[in-house]
């Protein structure tokens, strides 16, 4: 059983020991510790919505997480079957403190997390993080009287509320899709994308849709992250339906990945790419992502005229870098679209609605066209299984000292950049594994690279 703890926020496997596991103590526990921490920085009666993904925990940990918070004398407003971006947007419409969202993004079935947000529906700094987790440590909560119990309601209206605030973004053509006639292929991984996306392509006018695994029981059909490996099935539908795109989201849906026409992938890390050379038509501005993702959005970037800045990995080091260059559109090399003219959030909806836009208005006639307009850089993903007789900090240690005499960046792991490559190496927040990225011009490099650099951390362990 594992349980981690991080800025990401509290993720773990479904049961075993109290500590070992995301247990039903551990749940209520942390909770009570953000609750807490709430409490500390907020006057007067305090309000959180919370959201969750159809994994099969998600019932159990939603009760848990909504008795607490009530316990706590918070009022909570449930959205349900919802979308982490959903949440996130919820949080400021509803003037909530802050937000939780039940899920474990695309980790397997076994796995749940508490995703925590602060009043702007953004995660929680690793300040704050730090802060809560020391709450948590010491058990210092202090539970209401019962006549100052939280209230709780459901919300079923914020799918219609947070589809209608993509609709209403400038740079999102309703008239174009339309036009276009797109038949588009959706694979949801039976969560809750399987509700949202149907409800978003009919309100972009999408010509018709068909539909892979959206019944949302979390009973996943493969594993759920979007890699290619895991998207055979969509790449042999989207032939045989002659469909124009593919889009895929992970369980809780802030990462998007497409398919092409012809069954080939666009690319997770080119989903950031795409949309930014459409944004920056629109916008002129600087654009970040962070260190593991493709150096195509520094060339994008710098073809419409402006500056590229890499962040640390994570979500809030992104929104952070972002908000410090006045970037108009970052995220993630793993499909994560951040849109700050939305919020400051990964939102696969949004990534949506502004990829067929700009497909529709690009002059190409495919979407493999399209990806063919963008530099050819190709990534090779590896990981190694950490034991705890690991020593993590020395490994990268040592790896940057026999590099030394390349352009090291140690914000973040190791980075270490040649002349036409790179590769990345850091300790995933996430999962037990250091994450050893290789980027170069060809895949055969790439993954050369990166078993050059996996030898030196073998060797060394």
């Amino acid at each position: 059983m594992t349980l981690i703890k991080s800025i990401s926020g509290i993720r773990g496997t479904i049961g075993g020991a109290p500590g070992e596991g995301l247990t039903p103590l551990d749940v209520v526990r942390f909770t009570s510790a953000y609750g807490t921490w709430l409490k500390l920085k907020h006057q007067g009666v305090l309000k959180v919505v919370i959201g969750r993904d159809a994994r099969l925990s998600g019932t159990m940990v939603t009760n848990l997480v909504s008795g607490t918070l009530q316990g706590l004398g918070i009022d909570v407003v449930d959205l349900g079957l919802s979308t982490t971006p959903t949440v996130e947007v919820a949080v400021p419409m509803e003037q909530a403190n802050g937000g939780i969202i039940l899920t474990a993004s695309h980790n397997p079935k076994q796995w749940n997390a508490l995703k925590l947000l602060n009043e702007k529906g953004e995660f929680i700094s690793a300040e704050d993080g730090a802060d809560l987790l020391e709450i948590a440590e010491r058990n210092a909560f202090s539970y209401a009287d019962v006549d100052e119990l939280g209230s709780y309601k459901t919300d079923q209206s914020f799918m219609d509320k947070h589809i209608r605030s993509i609709l209403d973004l400038e740079v999102v053509d309703v008239a174009a899709i339309r036009a276009r006639n797109f038949k588009v292929i959706i694979d949801c991984v039976n969560s809750t994308g399987g509700i949202y996306l149907p409800a978003l392509l009919k309100a972009l006018g999408v010509a018709e849709v068909i539909e892979l695994y959206c019944e949302p029981d979390g009973h996943f059909p493969h594993n759920p992250e979007p890699l290619p490996e895991n998207l055979t099935e969509i790449s042999k539908q989207i032939v045989a339906h002659g469909a124009d795109v593919g889009f895929v989201v992970d369980p809780d849906v802030d990462r998007l990945c497409m398919v092409c026409e012809n069954g080939e992938m666009f690319g997770e890390e080119y989903t950031l790419v795409a949309i930014a050379d459409y944004i920056l038509q629109h916008a002129k501005g600087n654009t970040v992502s962070n260190l593991s993702s493709t150096r195509a959005l520094r060339d994008v970037t710098e073809k419409h005229g402006g500056h590229y800045f890499a962040a640390a990995v994570g979500e809030v080091n992104v929104v952070t870098k972002m908000k410090e260059q006045q970037a108009v559109i970052g995220g993630e090399g793993n499909g994560g679209v951040i849109y700050p003219a939305s919020h400051y959030g990964r939102d696969a909806l949004v990534g949506i609605a502004v990829f067929l836009s700009h497909l529709a208005k690009s002059g190409y006639e495919t979407c493999s066209a399209l990806r063919a307009s963008y530099p050819n850089y190709f990534i090779s993903k590896n990981k190694i299984e950490l034991t705890p007789q690991i020593d993590v900090d020395g490994i990268l240690k040592a790896v940057a000292e026999k590099y030394a005499h390349e352009q090291v960046n140690t914000i973040d792991g190791v980075k270490i950049d040649f002349a036409n490559e790179w590769v990345h190496l850091r300790k995933s927040n996430t999962e037990p594994i250091i994450r050893i990225y290789a980027e170069s011009t060809s895949m055969e490099n790439a993954d050369r690279l990166a078993q050059q650099i996996m030898d030196d951390v073998q060797a060394m362990v």
